[in-house]
This record gives structure tokens, sequence and C-alpha cells, in this order.
């Protein structure tokens, strides 16, 4: 039997792939061998609500995205370096300030709009689970995340260790009706979830807050004020995260800012926001006047001791002064020639201490 046509056949194939593969090089368009920098968590291209399948390339996906019709890639990146957010920007047309914005950390929760592209910036807060409180105790982790939205693509960087994203996509990958209202969804879910995790922290924090007021206020008073200083600084740590919060929060809720399907759904978010500075600014008020009365019980134990201190000196002054008369040896001093002269003093020292104690008991200096 001839081989010759089943030769041929696979010939042509061979030839027929590698010319496309050639295309493929020769007018620049995507490879589908490309993989994604470590920093890159998560990338994928949503039409109408749903994710599309497989794993691609963010430049693949923004192509792809751009082609669609109600599709929008998101990029999740967690710590970029430099190289590969400069790398981003070319692709998906960011301008250099929004580059160095999103690269650096510790910005102030705030909104702004760059052309075409809005920068949504929020603090992430996460609570850091300790036995006790110590003056080094790390109560909560904070970084920051960045959206970043276009008409087809939503960004989010995130720095540090608090604040992760992989369930809020899982959870907004389960409800494709809203999904569907385009990037601006991506940013009502990092929003939810951010202000979720004030209010989980604040329940975290107002249980320490219960344990240290029970040991400033117990009768052994066990509570170090260096330790209720530590827990004050995180608490200040922690608003700064939230309350700034708010006015952006309200910028995002004017006429111009998301499509009007999730306007309600950032009314939501604000609301709960609301109820997250209400109890931060609680807390912080309670650890002041914390401080303050453990600063006035230091004050009174102070004032204790030296009470203790002056009533022991006052008894031991006495004894002093006693023993001074007699010690000055004049020539005519009472008792000098009575034979119980030395044992009358001991004992009038003696008198004189016991009288003193228990006046200073009774008066409750000792």
């Amino acid at each position: 039997m001839d081989q010759r046509p089943v030769r041929d056949r696979t010939g042509r194939r061979v030839r027929a792939l590698a010319r496309r593969l050639l295309g493929r090089i020769e007018d620049g368009s995507p490879t589908p061998r490309r993989s994604n920098p470590d920093a890159v968590v998560d990338c994928a291209v949503y039409v109408n609500g749903r994710r599309e399948p497989g794993h691609l390339h963010y430049a693949d996906a923004y192509a792809r995205a751009r082609h669609g019709r109600d599709a929008f890639v998101w990029l999740g990146l967690h710590d970029p370096g430099a190289a590969v957010l400069a790398a981003v920007g070319r692709t998906f047309g960011l301008d250099e300030l929004t580059v160095e914005q999103a690269l650096a950390d510790g910005h102030r929760p705030t909104v702004q709009r760059n052309g075409p592209v809005t920068l949504l910036v929020l603090r992430t807060a996460g609570y850091v689970e300790h036995d006790e409180l110590t003056d080094t105790s790390e109560v909560i982790d904070t970084g920051d995340v960045m959206v970043l939205l276009g008409d087809r693509f939503a960004i989010t960087v995130r720095h540090g260790a608090a604040g992760a994203l992989r369930s809020v996509r899982a959870d907004i990958e389960r409800r494709p009706a809203l999904l569907a209202a385009g990037p601006w969804a991506v940013a009502y879910a990092v929003c939810a979830r951010m202000v979720d995790s004030y209010l989980e922290v604040a329940g975290h924090v107002e249980r320490d807050l219960e344990r240290v007021e029970e040991a400033v206020f117990a009768r052994d008073r066990t509570a170090d004020i260096q330790h209720i200083y530590q827990l004050k600084r995180e608490v200040v740590e922690f608003k700064r995260a939230v309350l700034p919060l708010q006015t952006p929060m309200r910028t995002l809720l004017e006429p111009d800012g998301p499509p009007r399907a999730l306007h309600r759904w950032f009314v939501d978010v604000d609301g709960r926001l609301s109820r997250a500075v209400d109890r931060v600014a609680a807390y912080d008020d309670l650890l002041t006047s914390i401080v303050q009365s453990r600063l006035a019980q230091l004050a009174v134990e102070q004032n204790n001791d030296m009470r203790k201190i002056a009533a022991w000196a006052a008894i031991a002054a006495t004894q002093t002064g006693i023993a001074g008369i007699y010690g000055m040896n004049f020539d005519h001093m009472p008792e000098l020639a009575w034979r119980y002269g030395y044992a009358g003093a001991l004992t009038l020292m003696a008198a004189a201490a016991v009288f003193l104690y228990r006046l200073f008991r009774r008066s409750g200096w000792l």
C-alpha cells in the first residue's frame, strides 16, 4: 500500500501550523505560550458577568476583552515590582503618574479620576492573633489596595499581607448579574470586603478592650500602662485606615460615579462604613478614658506610697529626736542620775513609735 498520501497530508498539516505560528510572530499578535509574572495573582476575562475559561497572559486577556462585547478583564496584582507595573501600564494605557501611585504603598484612601481611568485607594486591615497584650504586640496589620478602573479593565494592586482578594473574586463570580455591570462591580466587591474586614477587626479589638478594662479596674490592677499605650497606638493606626474612607465613599455616590445599577450597592457599603467609623471612634475614645483612668490610679498609688513613707519617716524622726536630746551630754538634764533612765528612754521611744503607728494606721496612711 502506498504511504505517500498519508505522508503528504501530515506534511501539509505541519506546514500549515508553522505558517500560522510564523504569522503570529510577524504581525505581533500574542502567542499562547506567554506566562504571567509572579506578581499576578489572577487574570480573567468576563463576558456578561461570566468568567471565560483558560489562563491567559494579561495582554492577551485585555486584547480579547477589547474586541469582545460586554467584556472586561480583571487583573489582580500583589506587591508588583517596578518592571511589572511599567509593563502593565503600557499594556492598559496607564499614565506614568498612575503607575507610580500604584507602585508605592501607604496612600491615604482616595478617589482620583485621570482621564478615562479611575484610581480608588483603600486601606486594608487584619487582626493579628495574640495570647496576651504586651508593649510590642502587633494587634492590627494594615496595608492598602488600589483599584484601577477603565472602560474594559479592572486592575487591583495590593500591598501588604492583609486584605487578600481571592475570596472577593470567588464571591462575585457567583453573582454574574452583578458582575455584568462591568469593572465597577469589582470596585464594589473590593469596597464591600474592606468594610466587612473593618467590622470584623473592630469586633476583635472590642474583646481586647474588654480585657484591658477589666485589668484596669480590677482590685489587683495588673494592667501595665505600656500595654495600654500599645493598644492605643494600634487603634489609632486602625482609625487612620477607616475614617478617611468616608470622603471617597461619598464621592462614589455622586451622579458621575459608578453605573446607576450599582448605586444602591455602594449606598449599602457606605452605611456599613458608617457603623465601622462609629465603632472605631468609640474605641479610641474609650481607650483615651482608660489611659486617663490608669494614670489617675498611678497618681493615687504614688500618693499612697508617699503617705506611707512620710508616716514611717515621722515614726523614725520621733526616735531620733529623743535619742538626740539625751545625746547632748549636758550636766543638768532630767533623769541623768536616775538608775532606770536608760530603760525609761527606750520605753518612751517605743511608746511613741506605737502611738504614732496606731495613729497613722487609723487615718489610713499605713
